[in-house]
């Protein structure tokens, strides 16, 4: 059963927190030093899941997320 909302403090330098919401596929990610999310649409759960155990957040994040979702903030 898939998971419907949930979030991750990471141990990155660029990246403080993550959130996912499974029912709209909206990936939120705090960077570190903003206040406010950006929130990146129609995301796949396994792009959160995949970010949650990256090595590096950052680098999964800059190759498999940015430039590819639309975003709000």
């Amino acid at each position: 059963m898939p998971m419907l909302q949930s979030s991750a403090i990471l141990d990155s330098s660029a990246i403080q927190r993550v959130n996912y919401d499974a029912r709209h596929r909206t990936l939120s990610v705090w960077f570190v030093g903003n206040r406010r999310p950006y929130h990146y649409l129609d995301v796949p759960e396994r792009v959160y899941e995949e970010l949650v155990h990256a090595d590096s957040a950052g680098g999964y994040f800059n190759h498999h997320v940015r430039d590819h979702y639309d975003f709000t903030h």
